[in-house]
């Protein structure tokens, strides 16, 4: 795997840059949005700016991840891959976070709060009752159930070509649907894969 050809990826959803590990509560978030979401790589020992400042002691920082993956994460992460590069005397981690099979996963972000996270572009994003239902539907492999889509359905695939979201009023008025009919389109095309839900902001959206 080459280490510049990641980095010069830069930072989304499926890869994050962290300069170290410091406490298994702040990595067990961006582990479990990778896991709750398409699965991805954390580079441990490169910074937000993409340069490789290498870590100090590998074996520390694996320790803090395999804490993390056990201990703070419900139900733990298993799968996890480690691999340890070295560049120009720095040692980099990847780790490698395998789309979960299990999902939703949440994260212990303090004694006694447990947190869903999933991945939206760069960021950890925490999730709601509605997103964690949709996430427990939706394994790795019930992504390739490609439905024939009818028009209605086809025609929100048509406007996220060509604008970044859609909330429910904007398909309904599209489409000429009632709510109920117009949600329920929304989330079997969530559940099988098409675009996906968002409900962090004061109206929920769906995004390609």
């Amino acid at each position: 795997m080459d280490l510049f050809e990641l980095i010069a990826r830069g930072e989304g959803e499926e890869l994050e840059f962290k300069q170290k590990t410091t406490h298994p509560h702040r990595i067990s978030r961006t582990l479990v949005s990778l896991a709750n979401t398409r699965g991805g790589l954390v580079l441990v020992g490169v910074d937000d700016a993409g340069r490789v400042i290498g870590v100090r002691d590998a074996e520390e920082e694996l320790f803090v991840l395999r804490e993390a993956a056990q201990h703070y994460i419900e139900p733990p992460l298993t799968s996890l891959r480690f691999e340890e590069l070295e560049e120009e005397g720095r040692t980099v981690l990847i780790v490698t976070v395998p789309e979960s099979r299990n999902k939703p996963h949440r994260a212990q972000v303090a004694p006694d709060d447990w947190r869903g996270y999933v991945r939206v572009r760069d960021a950890s994003v925490q999730t709601s009752g509605l997103t964690e239902k949709l996430l427990e539907r939706q394994q790795p492999e019930s992504r390739f159930e490609k439905l024939p889509l009818n028009k209605q359905e086809l025609a929100v695939l048509d406007y996220l070509k060509t604008h970044p979201r859609i909330t429910l009023a904007q398909f309904m008025k599209l489409v000429n649907f009632g709510k109920r009919r117009a949600f329920q389109t929304l989330i079997k095309l969530v559940l099988h894969g098409y675009i996906r839900h968002h409900d962090k902001e004061k109206e929920p959206y769906y995004t390609l």
